[in-house]
């Protein structure tokens, strides 16, 4: 994998960026006709609609917005905390605390524990009205869209597994928010460094409950079998950091140091606590990253990374649902 620098895409994407996060009126709620998503790339061949589409557009200059806003920010730095954010990490403390009240059942196969599927019901059952009581009045029109994302990112019930696919969904229900002007750029960092966060706490939880496969897992060779914009977000706010390197992060003294400090590290630590053997075998592209000189170049490469190893492939694009706020139109 090639590390370049990222200052082309970045200008490249920067007046999207700038529309996305400082033009709150982009979509005017009151006004706005909204749809129920539904799945529009079906087959291989409609890649091209999706790689030219709004949503495509938006996704991609939503992560490099929020990539940029975390930039040399540790997860504990203060950060503007609106209702909004509040709201949604009880929201997903919510979420969290079904999966105490669901626990997984006896049956013969070790992994995909059906009890998942209750937890995913209860989540189509009640996702509209938790997401509508966490919107101020003047946004929850957007509601019966939008929480249709956060459904889509716990998982999949009927394979039982989660993976970026699932956690795409997720920065689609972020980034929604940021279209319908409930979340403004000032509330980007907590955006990603609470509320997303928090995310990632809950489903490593409902992974490790629930027993859920990987969704598309490439092994060794992917980052890791769950999750991909940890690292991305994660390694940004190492970007300037002068006493963590590339070359530390598979040190137990360092991620288990800092693991509460910065994405990054928490998500190796994560790795460490449920897999076994040695770091450059059960990850070896991790590892292999780890041998990059410079955050930067680590950042730079994982963003190309992300659209060619998840945006850019179908499995993962064929379950993506596109409505009136991310839209299959072209851009």
């Amino acid at each position: 994998m090639r590390f370049d620098n990222l200052t082309k895409y970045r200008l490249s994407c920067n007046q999207n960026v700038n529309k996305l996060l400082s033009a709150p009126g982009m979509i005017d709620v009151a006004t706005h006709e909204f749809t129920t998503p539904v799945r529009e790339v079906l087959k291989p061949e409609q890649m091209p609609a999706w790689e030219s589409s709004q949503a495509y557009r938006d996704l991609v200059g939503f992560i490099i917005a929020m990539n940029e806003a975390v930039k040399n920010k540790s997860l504990n730095d203060e950060c503007h905390i609106s209702q909004l954010t509040t709201n949604l990490l009880d929201m997903l403390n919510t979420i969290s605390s079904w999966i105490d009240e669901i626990p997984p059942v006896d049956q013969p196969q070790r992994f995909g524990n059906k009890a998942f599927k209750d937890v995913y019901s209860r989540l189509q059952e009640k996702g509209e009205s938790i997401v509508k009581a966490a919107l101020d009045e003047q946004y929850q029109r957007a509601a019966p869209e939008i929480y249709m994302y956060l459904v889509e990112s716990i998982g999949n019930s009927t394979r039982i597994d989660y993976g970026s696919g699932h956690e795409l969904s997720f920065i689609a229900f972020l980034c929604c928010l940021f279209k319908i002007g409930a979340y403004t750029q000032e509330d980007s960092v907590a955006a990603v460094n609470k509320v997303f966060q928090r995310y990632i706490e809950v489903m490593r939880k409902m992974q490790q409950t629930y027993n859920m496969e990987p969704a598309g897992s490439h092994g060794v060779w992917s980052l890791d079998d769950y999750q991909f914009v940890p690292f991305l977000w994660g390694s940004s706010q190492l970007l300037d950091h002068k006493r963590i390197h590339p070359k530390s992060f598979p040190k137990p003294e360092v991620y288990e140091y800092f693991a509460k400090d910065y994405m990054f590290l928490g998500c190796v630590k994560f790795i460490n606590q449920v897999k076994t053997g040695p770091f450059a075998e059960h990850s070896n592209q991790l590892w292999n990253i780890s041998g990059v000189p410079h955050w930067h170049k680590v950042n730079s490469g994982l963003v190309k990374m992300y659209k060619a190893e998840v945006l850019a492939k179908f499995p993962v694009v064929q379950h993506f649902l596109f409505g009136s706020i991310l839209s299959i139109k072209p851009a």
